[in-house]
């Protein structure tokens, strides 16, 4: 069992606490309350719409999509899904928030209580923690302040205002940098397996913020901060780390932790105070009067559950079953265009094991070095399954098939292909590597007599000089049994 992790400070220890409240946008072709676009990177103020820009008598029309989506989300999660919702007004006054508040949902949110099981060690199955979720609640995003475009100036783009947003809440049950990077890491795996969030977080469609508190061991909760809009895990961690030993310096000085928003310089690696932090009241929440009760019907809910894929736990579980170790399936499973990688691998026959280990090792290995993900690899599971296939028959030795792979990269051309017209079929002929190894020996009379007299490391040296006679074809098994029958 790991050990707790602690802020160890003047006074003693320190335990941390930790939530996150992360807010995805929902994958859908238009915003939540209008038919505007709500896909990324078009010039300012292009995607806006009479209601996205609160022009008057404008009335919002609910997006079924974005609400089938963040159910979806919530099945996946194991959460609650509440058959009656509603919608309220957050009511606050920001310069690209057109309307002067947010249609969001405080008091019957879509989607209530849920979990997320989080992997703390990736080669100890057992590090498990079930990390609870309080709520997702669905909301518009507002706009985009551009302080860069002016010298005096800060302009508008309201092409995000009216994106449909999920805002997925957890219970304070992370206790360290780690468990809220593993937390977020697992989140992000599933929102992108169900399809309800592209999980770019540098595009700002998933973004995190973070909670912290601190308080000595078995003391109540202490006084938290959050820290705002932090767009990658990385920086969540490092805010984690950051401002619980913040806090823990500021009170063993004589100090008061302030209920507050925060911001990270992500530059200084430090946290800034913002603004004093607001509570539900300030914000004067009431039910949206333009819109009805969101009420769900069996069918409707039926349909979510039936269209969600195998989910990370469920798909890595099936590999584990056949045979892949846990690690490797951890890896496989952990980006969803992996996993569909290796599962059109496996539609081609391959053996299982192996061909985990080959992809974590080989193409991984391949796509690192040329800056590329899974989804980009020059190399297509069906032509992954052909090498494989021809390792597996014999045709190819593990040395020729990385010789095959590597064409493969720079050509695109099939490993069968390749091996016919460049001759790089491994030869399993015992008379030829018989001749091999009768001329490696003869030639050094001198390291034979040493193996024979006990020198067993000059085996290998043997097999590499028969391979090399051999341009590296010959069957490795038939070598190493041909020289161990004429050495013994």
């Amino acid at each position: 069992m790991s050990t707790p992790y602690r802020i160890t400070g003047a006074t003693g220890e320190w335990e941390v606490v930790v939530g996150l409240e992360v807010h995805a946008q929902i994958v859908s072709e238009s915003k939540l309350f209008s038919g505007a676009s709500a896909v990324f990177g078009a010039e300012p103020n292009s995607h806006v719409s009479l209601v996205d820009a609160a022009m008057p008598g404008m009335l919002p029309v609910l997006n079924r999509e974005c609400i089938r989506q963040a159910v979806r989300t919530g099945l996946a999660l194991d959460a609650k899904v509440n058959a009656y919702s509603r919608f309220d007004r957050k009511n606050y006054f920001y310069a690209d928030l057109p309307q002067g508040y947010q249609i969001s949902q405080l008091y019957h949110p879509l989607v209530g209580e849920g979990a997320i099981e989080v992997l703390l060690d990736d080669k100890d199955e057992t590090s498990t923690k079930a990390i609870g979720i309080e709520r997702i609640h669905v909301e518009q995003d507002a706009g985009k302040l551009m302080h860069d475009q002016h010298p005096t100036m800060s302009y508008v783009d309201l092409n995000r205002c009216g994106v449909a947003l999920m805002e997925i809440v957890s219970r304070p049950d992370m206790s360290s940098p780690a468990e809220a990077g593993a937390y977020l890491r697992k989140l992000r795996a599933i929102l992108r397996y169900v399809g309800s969030c592209d999980g770019n977080m540098e595009e700002g469609s998933m973004r995190a913020d973070v909670n912290v508190s601190v308080r000595k061991v078995g003391d109540e909760l202490g006084t938290r901060t959050e820290t705002k809009n932090v767009n990658s895990v990385r920086f969540v961690m490092a805010v984690v780390e950051h401002e619980a030993r913040r806090q823990v310096e500021l009170i063993e000085s004589g100090g008061t932790v302030a209920q507050e928003t925060r911001l990270y310089d992500p530059d200084k690696g430090v946290t800034r105070s913002l603004r004093s932090k607001e509570d539900a009241h300030d914000y004067r929440y009431f039910p949206d009067p333009d819109l009805l009760p969101l009420e769900l019907d069996e069918a409707f809910l039926a349909e979510c559950k039936a269209s969600l894929p195998e989910l990370p736990d469920a798909k890595r579980q099936r590999y584990e079953a056949l045979g892949i170790p846990p690690y490797n399936a951890g890896v496989l499973t952990a980006e969803v265009e992996s996993a569909r990688w290796f599962d059109a691998l496996l539609e081609g026959g391959v053996e299982p094991k192996a061909a985990a280990n080959w992809v974590a090792s080989e193409l991984y290995g391949a796509l690192n070095r040329l800056g590329k993900g899974i989804a980009e690899s020059p190399v297509s599971p069906a032509q992954a399954a052909e090498l494989l296939a021809l390792v597996g028959d014999g045709t190819l030795s593990g040395s020729l098939a990385k010789q095959v792979f590597e064409i493969m990269l720079e050509t695109g051309d099939g490993a069968a292909d390749i091996v016919d017209k460049r001759g790089l079929r491994q030869t399993s002929d015992t008379g030829a590597i018989d001749t091999a190894v009768d001329a490696v020996l003869a030639a050094n009379a001198d390291k034979v007599e040493q193996y024979r007299g006990g020198k067993e490391a000059l085996f290998g040296f043997f097999v590499g000089q028969v391979m090399k006679a051999m341009a590296g074809k010959a069957n490795p098994k038939l070598v190493n049994d041909r020289l161990r029958a004429k050495l013994d």
